[in-house]
């Protein structure tokens, strides 16, 4: 340690390395990439390569379909080694607790969302943690926010993965018209709203008003999954809200206007590890739990959609219980908001 900075050790082994740089790529992208990309394009317009920028425009503008259609997925893409190693960095286990007949259709309702939902993207936006293997038969696709894919070359990537953008006609494609069954949505119910409450040693989480998920189970007649990540909220040392009286009402009023809102957080660098962008090294385990088969409802009322939505906390709060004690979680209260 020097200056209160505690560095790396100089020589690690190399498949640690290869962790932390796919973890990296992950973060940079996640956080800056698209930006950057987007400057760059439109530096582009003013040099002589403009036409860079206006042949991926044209693009952009003819794919606008894709984000609602189920992405553009590619196996290859999935299955990278660099995928591999991004959960073997914290890690991330993917706890399989039953089978899911693969002749029907599922929502998974992904918990929590954390800062930047390692432990999602890892275990259904990719096969790092043999998400076909233990799940025969079911096509997962990430939903995540519309901004991913208004970013250039970052809604490439998305797209590869399977992702699509969170809105109900991605959702119906999946469920209803793609074809043939064990098509699955991820679908972080608590949205980005839950980055206000990622404090580690809690598990609070958004939900008591969200009731869509559950009408569009029952519209499509799709299975709800609920799936707990025990571990996503002490990936990052956070801002509590209690202390940060100003900056919660900022990013209060950011989420209203932006539908998500920059968190305030302190990781760990790459080559040291007292302050950074990089999550700290620490086990994820995402358990999956037992499905809620639901009959389709093409006009389900209000009534079917309450008594959906009760029966999915109920069984959410019972994986918490099942499972707290096994991952660390022992004395942690679930608190649904």
């Amino acid at each position: 340690m020097a200056l209160g900075i505690k560095f790396a050790p100089l020589f690690i082994p190399l498949r640690r390395r290869l962790q932390t740089a796919a973890v990296f790529y992950y973060c940079s992208n996640f956080l800056f990439s698209g930006t950057t990309v987007l400057i760059f394009l439109l530096y582009l317009l003013f040099t002589p390569y403009y036409y860079l920028s206006l042949i991926y425009l044209g693009w952009w503008i003819f794919d606008q379909e894709t984000p609602v259609r189920g992405g553009r997925r590619w196996h290859w893409f999935r299955r990278l080694p660099m995928w591999r190693w991004f959960a073997e960095y914290f890690p991330v286990k993917l706890i399989k607790t039953t089978d899911l007949p693969a002749d029907r259709n599922y929502i998974f309702g992904m918990h929590p969302h954390g800062i930047l939902c390692f432990s999602h993207f890892v275990n259904f936006g990719t096969e790092g943690t043999n998400f076909s293997q233990l799940f025969p038969g079911i096509t997962p696709h990430l939903i995540t926010l519309n901004f991913q894919f208004l970013m250039p070359l970052q809604r490439e990537q998305f797209s590869l993965t399977g992702a699509c953008s969170a809105s109900k006609e991605s959702l119906e494609f999946i469920l209803r018209h793609k074809k043939g069954t064990g098509n699955a949505v991820g679908l972080i119910i608590g949205g980005a709203r839950e980055v206000l409450d990622t404090i580690p040693n809690t598990m609070i989480l958004t939900l008591k008003k969200r009731r869509g998920y559950a009408k569009v189970a029952l519209e499509n007649g799709a299975s709800l999954v609920p799936v707990i990540s025990f571990g996503e909220n002490e990936l990052y040392q956070t801002m509590h809200h209690e202390e940060m009286t100003i900056g919660r009402k900022i990013q209060e009023k950011l989420y209203k206007l932006l539908t998500f809102t920059p968190p305030l957080f302190l990781g760990r660098g790459i080559f040291q590890y007292s302050f950074g962008i990089m999550p700290f090294r620490k086990e994820v385990f995402t358990v999956v739990g037992r499905p809620i088969f639901v009959e389709k409802t093409p006009h389900p009322t209000d009534s079917q959609v309450d008594e959906l939505h009760e029966k999915y906390l109920k069984e959410l709060t019972n994986l918490y219980e099942e499972n707290k004690m096994k991952y660390g979680y022992g004395d942690i209260p679930l608190k649904i908001k």
